[in-house]
């Protein structure tokens, strides 16, 4: 699906010394990529391929050269030449056998040796290290560089009665010697004496034992023709035919000697094949080819099993053309003749699928036509064809609302076909038209490159005075007084009336109305898609002019630079593409080494072929489809490239590895090696035509393409065609719905319907639809910020209930009121219904029975109602929703009905045992209606309905009541609501408050208990849960005695010391036992000294005040002690981390630097020795990049997880951990509230006591302790987002003093006594 371009031809004359002197032959200097020409006065001329591209070479007429003579005797001539790389010179054959070495450079010749019979062929192998020669006694020498003869062989060995030296006169100058790539084997095809003279034989020979490998059978070879192709597949040799009046054949034979394949030229029967080379990639082949009035070069390519004619060349024949490839560049052909012009031609392979998606492969005389959105068929076949009159180097295609073709073909005419629409196609199916030239008045010339302006005018690149472009002129004296390469408008007009629907093929005239001489050479034209009459021209350095056609001049104009490119760039394509609303032309340029340009810069640097998608119906550009060399599909939103977000969203579209999962990939990988894209499918296709090497098409639909293509279709409602893509490609149901929202959605739930149309479909719709959203999960990553812009359009929910948990009975709910109100009653209706009430979540099975219930009563009352026809059978509806829903829960659903009959149906049809369901249905039917409810609810476990039916039974079932409540706790509020009598009720609350005492939810038991009236459960209550407030006042509601009370008294008193509550047993032991020694004892555990002095002034004790005093002292000496130890730790764990820190951010600096070094190796052989150090590193973020490092199970998580839990709190030194554990620790060491109160009222009261150094003691340490805390806390959490610690700024002294200046008056340092404060300012 691929056509070979020429986009670059510059032809430059060798200057001979004189006129008669013609050119022999021709080698190449890899090297110093230079050529080399010998003439047959045995002149050396020697130039420069870069000759060729120096700016404005192309302008110039003779090329510059070294010209060197080779003396011979007089009889001389040279018969071989080529140039030996490992030498530096050329080595020459002679007719007299002479082998000479010439070097260029000092212009020296050197005699090297003498062969018997003269020279007839020299040949070096590929590898560089033998030579063939073959010798004018048909003998095969294979000799090394140093001139030792390794082996000698004959090439055949004459029968009986022949001379040897009369079998191999001189007759020609040349006997093929061809090396396989690898030289390891050579081929020659040599006469073979018999009757026979024109049979000769292929021969494959062993390069070191000299041994014939192989040979063909007696063929009728022409000439001398032979040439091994690189990769070793196949030997290129040429059948002569003129015996059977048919044009030579050129066949392949594998290394065996068997024929393998072969084709006709397709010339006439005199036709002469000259030459034949392979290039250096093995998948053209280029041929020399002899005609009764001209000599052409042609280009073959093999593909699918067909040899394609993809270029042809004419010259005058009697410059008979020779030609050579670049041995590095696969694509570019050199050309020359015997007068010495040298051509040098420049190809490159374009796609032949046009925008439309319409291929157009051309095979030389024709050009085979195939519209991909009908038939997607690979090449050779094709759709029908078109038959020009010779064969075509380059055609246009204009797109717009005419499908007109322009084909240059290779005698210079040009040939102008207008196409039907596509839709009317498929009559022109497998057909051939012949197409006829199009009439001028002049010659247009050697046409190079070919464009379309408008429906009437075409846009050519064309150059006259070459020895191929003087072919075209030799009947027109006009053109011959033209030189160079010329821009030139050709109008068309059509003499024939157009049938809209039919091929017009004929009858047009074409004359050059505008034509203006070109000062640099263009390698490339494209038209601008924003506007008729203009085009966008590439000149040789990426350099790109716009060309506007100018109505009333003569010639057009060339405007400023646009978007030009930073290399040149062959294949170029210019789009139309809209950004931020706005519609502008984009180019796009390859150039030979894989650069992709847009937008001014460098798009992709490994791209190996591309092509574009819209899905909007303007043919505005939206995507970018390029695959690279390592085989990756990139679908690139036009967006990013125009934004400059292509490294962050593709990756620099390179494979960054396998660690991303496959929904989430930004690639495709291309499952066969070197495929190419060639075109895609727009709009709701969606698809990409790749063709792989063996020339077969595969078409691949990229998710992205495809969800990109529904999006679209939703945000226009074509809801039916978003639904059959969903269904073709197998994309989840759910993203109808989520693009918008569920919400807007269901407001277009009817229009979805009526789209629709097919029940089928909406069921299995409906069958898909899930609580999620698909859009935000699965194809989050494939969905890009344009399409979600083109959704506003639409009416969308709100975005908070678009992800509830409502979604699938909110959605089904709108589609089943559409299909109630949209379409007419049918069987098919009335089962999708049941469809949509048995996948609602929660499934509404019983409405389902319902509508079954009434279908199978109007099925029992034998009515003729109209409905009975359009319904379902109750069976069939039965069938259908145990097959959607689990049988059991439909049996349940009926049984909740409350409907037996209707049971046993369900049951039978889910095909249960009856001796299982059978005997408790018909128990059902035989008990009351409500103990049938009763026992119906209490096997479906509706308890609340069950309690209902059971209390409606009377007052004999009031037992049965208590056991369902007591056994079902939560229906106790219901029955406190179904039972009103007081002696009813006061059993219900009692059990009640049971059940929560059991629960140990005492304080709600205790409530309960007093409301019914059970005073000792609700002190026993009170007492569980430690209210001792509660258990006294309900003692007092008891008539408790003193005695009780005071013994009641003192145990809470026990139990609250035993909680650790001394506060409030204090509060007892004074209020309720009279224990002042106790209670005051309780006040000073409980820290609270200024109650407890209270209390021991108030009963006007000393020993208690004394007593106060001292533990008040003991106890402020206890916190000094301990604050000063805080402040230790606070400055040891500081350090610490401030060490531990540093290491870290050293080693990680090393790493980087490391993996920065080794970033720059290739992807297969980097190690990984840092990444998996950085794993194992106690001081560093890194993970291992291992396998066995990257996996854990989540039984081991866990357990890792539970270890973390119980050793939290302890630091251990080297850990990975030990950072943040220091963090956290220092995190834990501030004052509690608790301490802050406690601090402050010991404080007061060593104020009280007259110890005031005491107090401003203990305030200043404890207010250190809360600073340092509080400093260290805030550097370690500077220094943790920084990468750099300041050893003189990150200090506790000054984080101590930034804190104190900050925190000095806050909240946190409200415990202070102010009188204090400036004793330490």
């Amino acid at each position: 699906m691929n056509n070979l371009k020429l986009f670059s031809e510059v032809s430059l004359s060798l200057k001979l010394q004189s006129r008669s002197e013609a050119l022999r032959f021709s080698a190449f200097d890899v090297e110093r990529n230079r050529m080399f020409f010998v003439s047959a006065d045995n002149f050396v001329y020697t130039t420069n391929l870069s000759s060729f591209h120096d700016k404005g070479a192309w302008s110039k007429i003779s090329l510059p050269t070294n010209v060197d003579t080779i003396d011979l005797e007089p009889g001389d001539l040279i018969t071989s030449f080529d140039y030996i790389m490992e030498k530096e010179a050329l080595v020459v054959g002679t007719s007299n056998g002479l082998l000479l070495l010439h070097n260029v450079e000092s212009s020296t010749t050197e005699v090297v040796g003498k062969v018997e019979g003269g020279v007839k062929c020299i040949s070096p192998s590929p590898d560089g290290e033998l030579l063939g020669i073959i010798t004018g006694f048909g003998q095969i020498l294979i000799m090394t560089h140093d001139w030792d003869l390794l082996n000698e062989t004959t090439l055949e060995d004459p029968t009986e009665g022949f001379d040897v030296n009369e079998a191999f006169m001189p007759d020609r100058f040349e006997y093929p010697l061809c090396w396989r790539g690898d030289g390891k084997y050579f081929a020659t095809i040599n006469n073979i004496f018999s009757p026979t003279p024109s049979l000769k034989k292929l021969k494959i020979w062993e390069r070191d034992s000299g041994v014939m490998h192989a040979s063909s059978e007696p063929k009728a070879f022409a000439g001398t023709v032979l040439d091994w192709m690189s990769s070793g597949a196949k030997i290129a040799c040429v059948y002569e035919k003129k015996s059977e009046n048919e044009c030579p054949s050129i066949v392949f034979f594998e290394r065996n000697g068997l024929e393998r394949s072969r084709f006709s030229i397709n010339e006439e029967a005199g036709a002469e094949v000259k030459f034949l080379k392979w290039n250096c990639s093995s998948d053209l082949l280029a041929g020399v080819v002899r005609c009764e009035n001209y000599d052409t070069v042609k280009i073959w390519l093999f593909s699918n099993n067909h040899w394609y004619l993809k270029q042809e060349i004419r010259y005058i024949k009697q410059d008979e053309a020779r030609f050579m490839w670049n041995p590095t560049k696969p694509l570019q052909l050199i050309c020359w003749t015997l007068g010495g012009q040298v051509t040098v031609h420049n190809f490159v392979w374009v796609t032949a699928v046009m925008q439309n998606s319409t291929s157009l492969v051309i095979d030389g005389c024709n050009i085979h036509v195939t519209p991909l959105s009908l038939s997607l068929m690979p090449p050779p076949m094709y759709f029908f064809s078109l038959k020009f009159p010779s064969p075509v180097r380059e055609m246009a295609c204009y797109r717009n609302s005419k499908h007109q073709l322009g084909a240059f073909t290779s005698d210079g005419r040009l040939c102008v076909v207008e196409l039907p629409a596509v839709e009317t196609w498929e009559e022109l199916e497998g057909k051939e038209f012949n197409v006829e030239a199009s009439s001028t008045e002049m010659m247009l010339g050697s046409t190079l490159h070919l464009l379309w302006l408008d429906s009437h005018t075409l846009l050519s690149v064309s150059h006259y005075g070459f020895s191929h472009s003087g072919y075209f002129s030799q009947s027109s004296s006009h053109e011959g007084a033209l030189q160079g390469f010329y821009l030139q408008e050709i109008e068309l007009i059509c003499s024939e009336d157009l049938v809209p629907g039919l091929l017009t093929f004929s009858g047009w005239h074409a004359k050059v109305s505008k034509r203006s001489s070109l000062e640099e050479l263009v390698i490339g034209v494209g038209p601008n898609p924003a506007s008729e009459h203009s085009a966008y021209l590439q000149f040789a350095g990426g350099k790109i002019l716009e060309y506007i056609s100018k109505l009333g001049l003569s010639a057009g104009s060339l405007e400023q630079e646009f978007q030009s490119f930073s290399s040149p760039c062959p294949c170029m394509s210019a789009v139309q593409v809209s950004i931020g609303g706005a519609s502008r032309p984009l180019l796009f340029g390859l150039d030979e080494i894989g650069r992709l340009h847009a937008n001014g810069g460098i798009v992709c640097n490994n791209c190996s072929s591309f092509s574009f998608y819209s899905n909007l119906a303007d043919e505005v550009i939206t995507h970018l489809i390029l695959a690279t060399k390592q085989d990756l599909l990139f679908v690139v939103d036009i967006v990013d490239i125009c934004n400059g977000e292509l490294d962050l969203k593709y990756g620099n579209f390179i494979n960054v590895g396998s660690t991303k999962k496959e929904e989430s990939r930004s690639y495709i990988n291309i499952w066969e090696r070197g495929a190419k894209i060639v075109g895609v499918l727009h709009g709701d296709e969606a698809a990409v035509i790749l063709q792989t090497t063996r020339g077969n098409l595969e078409c691949i639909y990229p998710r992205k393409l495809v969800l990109l293509s529904i999006i679209n279709s939703l945000v226009q409602k074509r809801f039916r065609d978003a639904l059959l893509m969903v269904r073709r490609h197998r994309i989840d149901f759910n993203v109808i719905v989520d693009y918008c929202g569920w919400v807007a959605f269901s407001q277009s739930a009817s229009e979805f319907v009526r789209q629709v149309n097919n029940l089928s479909y909406i069921t299995e719709f409906v069958c898909a639809i899930r609580n999620e959203n698909i859009i935000e999960k699965l194809y989050k990553d494939h969905v890009s910020i344009p399409c979600q812009e083109a959704s506003k359009g639409t009416q969308v929910g709100d975005p908070q209930h678009c992800s509830g948990d409502n979604k699938v009975s909110f959605v089904l709910m709108a589609v089943r009121k559409a299909l109630e109100d949209d379409l007419p009653e049918s069987p098919a209706r009335e089962l999708c219904i049941l469809t949509t009430l048995a996948r609602s979540e929660p499934p509404l099975l019983e409405d389902a029975l319902k509508r079954i219930k009434t279908i199978r009563e109007m099925e029992l009352s034998g009515a003729d109602d109209q409905r009975k026809g359009s319904s379902p059978s109750a069976e069939e509806a039965l069938k259908h929703l145990s097959w959607l829903a689990d049988s059991d829960a439909v049996y349940e659903a009926a049984l909740g009905l409350y409907d037996v009959n209707l049971a046993a149906i369900v049951a039978l049809n889910a095909q249960r045992d009856p001796k299982e369901f059978l005997p408790f249905l018909q128990e059902l039917e035989r008990m009351p209606i409500l103990l049938m409810q009763y026992n119906i609810d209490l096997r479906l476990k509706r308890f609340e309905k069950a309690l209902r039916h059971i209390a409606l039974a009377g007052d004999g079932y009031y037992d049965d009541c208590m056991t369902l409540m007591k056994k079902n706790h939560q229906l106790f509020p219901l029955g406190l609501q179904l039972f009103t009598d007081p002696s009813k009720r006061m059993p219900i609350l009692e059990a009640w408050g049971d059940h929560l005492f059991d629960e140990k939810c005492f304080e709600d038991a205790a409530t309960i208990y007093l409301s019914c009236h059970s005073l000792e459960k609700a002190l026993k209550s009170y007492r569980a849960y430690n209210n001792w407030s509660g258990v006294l006042t309900v003692a007092g509601l008891l008539n408790m005695g003193n005695d009780e009370i005071l013994r009641l008294a003192n145990e809470l008193c026990e139990e609250l010391q035993a909680l650790g509550k001394p506060g409030e047993a204090a509060k007892i032991a004074l209020e309720y036992c009279g224990d002042v020694n106790c209670g005051l004892n309780l006040l000073i555990s409980a820290r609270d000294w200024e109650e407890a002095l209270r209390v021991a002034f108030m009963h006007g004790r000393e020993d208690l005040i004394s007593a106060v005093k001292i533990a008040s002292l003991e106890c402020a000496s206890t916190l000094v002690s301990e604050y000063e130890e805080g402040i230790e730790k606070v400055g040891k764990y500081l350090a610490r981390y401030l060490a531990v820190r540093q290491r870290r951010l050293l080693l990680a600096a090393k790493l980087q630097s490391e993996e920065r070094a080794s970033s720059d190796l290739d992807d297969d052989t980097a190690s990984e020795a840092s990444s998996n150090f950085s794993g194992m590193s106690a001081y560093t973020t890194g993970t291992r990049r291992s396998s066995a490092a990257s996996v854990s199970s989540s039984a081991t998580s866990k357990a890792r997880d539970s270890r973390r839990q119980r050793k939290r709190g302890k630091i251990r030194p080297g850990s990975p951990g030990e950072e943040l554990a220091l963090v956290e620790h220092l995190k834990g060491m501030p004052l509690t509230a608790e301490a802050m109160r406690e601090l402050k009222s010991l404080l007061v009261v060593l104020v009280m006591f007259g110890e005031g150094e005491t107090a401003c003691k203990l305030q200043h340490t404890a207010e250190n302790l809360q600073l340092s805390q509080m400093a260290a806390v805030r550097l370690a959490e500077d220094t943790m987002s920084s990468d750099i610690i300041n050893e003189h700024a990150h200090t506790l002294e000054n984080y101590t003093q930034k804190v104190k200046s900050e925190m000095g008056d806050s909240e946190a340092f409200s415990w202070r006594i102010k009188v204090f404060l400036s004793q330490f300012v």
